[in-house]
């Protein structure tokens, strides 16, 4: 059954609407004739794609491609096994009496303090990208701390078991995303929202907020994010000559994930004012950094920096993001804060066809981060992009990069 709500049918209205023909349009998004025709005749594409089409014909990216039909595409559950031990802790059948599979209540009571120390390990082991740690861990920590938050009814423990409930199902969102299982990430993220605000403590707030605006970003729900990282940073913005480092880099993380998400749906002035915003954040911090592994990692002036970088190469401009490159001075030797500028980087040398300065990139964080590379989507279409117009033969280490990448 044709569904009238489609992307292809919402992209030709509104080229009509526009008095755009197809070449018209494919012209000015700087696309192939044949991608707009695809996408009409009902085909899918990537975000990036539906932004560039967005911002040719003047409207929100999120127009092009809101209340789809999920049926139309073939699904698989190739995914269920392998989390089914993390789905079972973060959405258990649930029966009138609670949730099953939680461990006995009489076996004791919690130690939370215990359960705190697991929490770090398991944030080190995130930020080392040892994602078998985390996923090993994950599903028995959750589980715990779903029995503290049962066992403590009230007092200084209760509010305590909901702090780290939250921490540890934030932690949980954050690897979920990772690995794409995003619906399961969802709940997890939604369920840290509530406990952290039951707990009274927004600190924990804005990290499983921060969380969840990548989470939406990723899933396309370009609105939702930059409305849900706006609200809560209103809602936290500290008093910048007296804050903490951690309430400056919380608040600052949710002002660029909501530029992020402003720039992609076609909102460049949302965007660079919430950039505006977050570089009073680093500028306040001076030239430390606020950390927090276990939440939304790292935030200093660079932070800002590389997001401003980011949004150019999102609005089609990758000669600016590589001006602005040239300024940025280069990461301390085997630091993993800022690898994802890296990757922006190498999608703008590919942008201008400099395939070997982009392959270049993407090797150096093979070495230096292979684990995290493989889970990004952005760092095969650089490649593929970037070995388009080669001529010679891939190197041994080129063939290492495209496996690690499944490319073929």
């Amino acid at each position: 059954m044709h569904d009238a709500n489609s992307p292809g049918d919402r992209l030709r209205d509104t080229r009509l609407t526009r008095g755009f023909t197809q070449q018209r349009l494919a012209e000015e998004a700087g696309l192939s004739l044949g991608v707009v025709k695809k996408i009409e005749r009902g085909g899918t594409a990537r975000l990036e794609t539906y932004h560039a089409l967005a911002r040719a014909l003047g409207v929100r990216t999120s127009r092009l491609f809101e209340s789809g039909t999920p049926h139309r595409e073939r699904r698989d559950d190739g995914d269920n096994q392998p989390l089914l031990a993390l789905r079972r802790a973060i959405a258990p059948a649930v029966t009138a009496e609670g949730p099953l599979g939680l461990p006995d209540p009489e076996e004791g009571e919690p130690d939370l303090a215990r359960m705190w120390r697991t929490s770090d390990g398991l944030a080190t082991a995130y930020a080392r990208d040892d994602y078998g740690t985390v996923a090993e861990l994950l599903p028995a920590l959750v589980r715990s701390a779903h029995v503290a938050v049962r066992h403590f009814d009230d007092g200084p423990q209760r509010v305590d078991s909901l702090r780290l409930r939250s921490r540890v199902l934030q932690m949980a969102g954050r690897y979920l995303v990772q690995v794409r299982a995003y619906d399961l990430a969802q709940t997890a993220l939604r369920d840290a929202v509530q406990d952290a605000a039951a707990a009274g403590d927004g600190g924990g707030v804005a990290a499983a907020v921060y969380q969840q605006g990548w989470l939406l970003i990723r899933q396309g729900r370009l609105d939702e994010a930059e409305a849900v990282s706006v609200a809560t940073a209103d809602a936290s913005e500290p008093r910048l000559s007296k804050a903490s480092r951690a309430a400056l880099g919380a608040w600052g993380k949710l002002l660029v994930h909501g530029s992020s998400a402003a720039a992609r749906n076609n909102r460049p002035a949302e965007a660079r004012e919430m950039l505006r915003l977050a570089r009073a954040a680093g500028v306040a911090l001076g030239g430390a950094q606020a950390v927090d592994e276990g939440a939304w990692g790292r935030f200093d002036w660079r932070t800002v920096a590389y997001q401003a970088i980011e949004n150019h190469m999102t609005t089609g401009n990758p000669g600016m993001a590589l001006a602005l490159t040239r300024r940025m001075p280069p990461p301390p030797p085997g630091a993993t804060f800022g690898r994802r500028h890296m990757l922006t980087v190498a999608q703008a040398h590919a942008a201008l066809r400099q395939g070997e300065e982009a392959i270049g990139i993407l090797l150096a964080l093979s070495r230096m981060s292979p684990e995290w590379l493989r889970h990004q989507r952005l760092a095969g279409d650089v490649f593929r992009e970037a070995g388009r117009r080669r001529k010679r033969a891939l190197s041994r280490d080129e063939r290492e990069l495209a496996t690690l990448l499944g490319v073929t």
